[in-house]
């Protein structure tokens, strides 16, 4: 695709002031910004947003009453307590690090024999070690020496303690069982010889994620405080048109649950969404046949039009826990955003901190697939991480063209901490962008016949990556 797509042949597109080729998905797309807006009004939500952002609180709260929060920072640092001993002991069993043993990266990897897939992973135990003062890499050299192995018996007594620390946190005890599992299959997990989804979904039940992603205190609090954002939608519109939504990624439908439920019996048209059939099942067992559900396919790495959507077809879009995975968020979110009626509320529901514990466990389900050439093209490219921290999602959805709303839960709330936010944005109706049309139109003057068009997306802004080849197809 960049073959074709050069500097000259982009460069003076009608409208265009910038422009970004991305890939990632299947096919290359071109983000393109027009000049900047004159004046953009000042920041800050309007005053119902404002409002809607303290009744979500307030949903969220009250999810959670009864719970201690005061204890669950302590609860969540023993779980990632347990990640960093079971990757020590990991890494010892190579035996790299005895006698004084200085391994380099590829080294551990190596005797690892680490899927190529996964190999971000042991990067970041290394990163992670260190920071942490349990391993130290001299930096001339790009050796690691000096790893801290923990004893047998204090990380077989941790792995045991986990109930506790899972039960205050909001999660069933198959969820224990999950972390044990993963953490006693790691190396073979890294080698690709089983996968996360044979433990995470045994034969086909989906309890161990729903308590991840439903019944997890900060879940539970997200999950809440999403589902009173959406409701209060409804108490925005006029008329007797349904509202409509779509959850891409539901999943297993953890979040579908606090919002259906807080919807009540407002008239919808809720469409839930997955990459996979498997959860469409699911989700017909769940909730049944609810008036006005309805269930799709839906890649959120594909172009949404092609997928049988339409333009400004939603009043609001749902991704709880799945817009991490977007190869480029930048891409995605002005794909989304071109499904949305003119001041249409996107939610998102987002991890924004690393959990050690992921990095033995659900980590493992965020490698690129076998045999997939790119990973993240974004301001993640060469970084060896997921998630993207609240500050930069909300950089993201301004570039994207919505107007923020405040982060929940507030920075100083209790349940900040543990990383789970709901991130909102409103479809901005100022600012004018590119024509994708007009854009489409000259670059197939540009090109030769039958080109391999990338998609079109206008955005407010662009966000390039740290590695300036992220951004190359």
């Amino acid at each position: 695709m960049n073959g074709a797509l050069t500097d000259e042949i982009l460069t003076g597109l009608p409208g265009v002031t910038e422009w970004q080729l991305v890939c990632g998905g299947g096919q290359a797309a071109l983000l393109v910004t027009g000049p900047p807006a004159a004046a953009r009004p000042s920041s800050g939500p309007g005053r119902d947003d404002a409002r809607a952002a303290g009744r979500a609180v307030k949903a969220g709260d009250a999810a959670v009453l009864g719970t201690d929060l005061a204890v669950l920072p302590a609860l969540m640092r023993q779980l990632d307590e347990t990640a960093l001993l079971t990757v020590a002991r990991v890494l010892d069993r190579t035996r790299l690090f005895r006698d004084g043993g200085r391994p380099c990266t590829d080294e551990i990897l190596e005797t690892l024999a680490v899927a190529p897939r996964h190999a971000w992973i042991v990067r970041r135990w290394l990163r992670t070690l260190t920071a942490e003062n349990r391993l130290h890499l001299d930096a001339a050299t790009g050796r690691h020496h000096s790893l801290a192995v923990p004893d047998r018996r204090g990380h077989a007594r941790a792995l045991r303690e986990l109930d506790g620390a899972c039960a205050g946190l909001g999660y069933p005890a198959s969820m224990t069982r999950f972390f044990r599992a993963a953490a006693e299959r790691l190396p073979l997990l890294l080698q690709d010889r089983t996968s996360l989804q044979e433990v995470l979904f045994p034969d086909g039940e989906t309890g161990t994620a729903q308590g991840n992603y439903r019944d997890s205190v900060p879940s539970r609090w997200a999950n809440h405080a999403a589902a009173a954002l959406i409701a209060g939608e409804s108490r925005r519109r006029t008329g007797p048109a349904p509202l409509r939504v779509l959850e891409a990624g539901a999943g297993v439908g953890g979040t579908t649950g606090a919002v259906l439920e807080a919807l009540g019996d407002t008239p919808v048209d809720y469409l839930f969404t997955d990459v996979s059939p498997f959860f469409l099942r699911a989700a017909r067992d769940v909730f049944g046949d609810r008036p006005g559900l309805r269930h799709a396919l839906f890649d959120i790495q594909a172009d949404p039009l092609e997928q049988g959507l339409e333009p400004g077809s939603q009043d609001v879009v749902l991704a709880a826990n799945v817009l991490h995975n977007a190869r480029h968020a930048g891409r995605c979110l002005a794909a989304l955003r071109e499904l949305m009626a003119p001041g249409g509320l996107l939610v998102l529901v987002e991890s924004c901190r690393e959990h050690y514990q992921a990095l033995t466990s659900m980590y493992l389900l965020m490698s690129p697939e076998p045999g997939e050439q790119e990973w993240f093209t974004d301001l993640r490219a060469g970084q060896d991480r997921v998630f993207l921290t609240a500050g930069e999602w909300a950089r993201q959805l301004d570039a994207a063209g919505f107007d923020p709303l405040p982060v929940l839960p507030h920075e100083g709330h209790p349940l900040a901490a543990a990383g789970q936010r709901v991130i909102a944005g409103r479809v901005r109706s100022h600012g004018a962008r590119p024509d994708p049309g007009r854009v489409r139109a000259a670059l197939a003057d540009r090109l030769p016949p039958a080109p391999p068009f990338p998609r079109i997306h206008a955005v407010d802004g662009i966000i390039r990556p740290t590695d300036p080849t992220g951004e190359l197809c």
